[in-house]
């Protein structure tokens, strides 16, 4: 275990880096590999270096349909989704000065579910989802943030404590609006609702993906270049300032960054738990404590670890699903248990 404050050698932090990517390419192998029709991994492999240009693929039409319209776009949209919220909880945590901070924290979840509650209940024909509840979503989840600023972070007075009570009011909220909303709804529309609560892959395509990932892509650089000062704002913002960091400038940016990533990724795949919270958390017992090495490996495992949790929601029950949400709680919630028991231990 490493002590608190005590960053690791080179060495480790070369040994965890490599295992993470291993893990990443691993998890891209696999989603690509594993489903209904089994492709081997020779194949797979040979099928992405003929992508990059070298050699040829051996996929057979059929094959190549299934991997490059079904199983890819619905990768892409793992590993975005996943770094996502992991480079998000890391980034709040960091902002918060609170390892148990969640990406979820501003309203972005209930604001979301209200959006998609009202276009699947008020709006929806047939059995299917409507095509616009990802925007409405999106609009729902940003609002949320909007409002939860306006309460609590307008005020130069305000930190981060009175944001997160002001997130606290706004879910609660939004939370009851959509509860109302389910109760003048009819049986068949709840069940669709509560699908696309518990977050799924399913519907991935490459249009999804190509209308989230230039949100997530800006997201993601503005929560990068932060880590630096996210390391000096852990020491306290009056030393923070004292260094010459702009504390209130770096907050918002960091906040507005990961808020809006994590909006575009709920209004794709639903809401998608613990991912934001024990994936840094994991990076830092294996790294330390400074945010320079947090945000970045986090980025790459939780998208490692979605992937992974997606491929065993779309083959343990297979033909069926389970829905993705399901089983990061069944992952999360023991390793977070871990987690927290080892931190107390140590």
């Amino acid at each position: 275990m490493i002590a608190p404050g005590s960053p690791p050698g080179r060495r480790r932090l070369v040994v965890v880096s490599g295992a993470i990517t291993l893990t990443l390419l691993i998890a891209i192998t696999t989603g690509l590999a594993v489903g209904p029709t089994p492709i081997s991994t020779p194949r797979i492999l040979g099928a992405l270096l003929s992508y990059l240009g070298v050699g040829h693929s051996t996929l057979t039409p059929l094959q190549s349909t299934i991997v490059w319209q079904l199983r890819a776009p619905r990768l892409v949209l793992g590993l975005v989704a996943g770094a996502m919220l992991a480079t998000a909880g890391a980034s709040y945590q960091g902002v918060f000065r609170n390892p148990l901070a969640d990406p979820y924290l501003l309203g972005v979840a209930a604001g979301a579910g209200l959006g998609a509650t009202f276009a699947i209940v008020r709006t929806g024909v047939g059995n299917a989802i409507p095509v616009w509840t990802p925007w409405l979503a999106f609009s729902g989840a940003l609002l949320a943030v909007l409002a939860t600023w306006t309460i609590g972070g307008r005020s130069l007075r305000s930190t981060p404590a009175t944001l997160l009570l002001a997130g606290v009011a706004v879910s609660a909220l939004l939370t009851s609006a959509q509860t109302y909303l389910q109760q003048q709804a009819s049986a068949q529309s709840i069940a669709r609702v509560y699908i696309w609560l518990l977050g799924s892959l399913a519907g991935a395509s490459w249009h999804s993906v190509g209308v989230i990932v230039p949100y997530v892509v800006v997201s993601l650089v503005v929560c990068l270049f932060a880590a630096r000062a996210l390391d000096v704002l852990s020491v306290g913002e009056e030393e923070a300032q004292s260094l010459g960091i702009r504390v209130r400038q770096v907050r918002w940016a960091v906040i507005a960054a990961a808020s809006l990533g994590t909006s575009a990724v709920v209004s794709a795949a639903g809401l998608i738990g613990f991912v934001g919270i024990i994936v840094p958390h994991t990076i830092r017992l294996m790294v330390g404590v400074s945010y320079r090495r947090i945000v970045p490996l986090s980025l790459v495992l939780g998208a490692a670890f979605l992937v992974l949790a997606d491929t065993v929601a779309r083959t343990v029950m297979a033909p069926s699903e389970l829905p993705l949400g399901v089983v990061t709680a069944l992952i999360g919630a023991p390793i977070f248990v871990v987690i927290l028991s080892w931190r107390r231990s140590t």
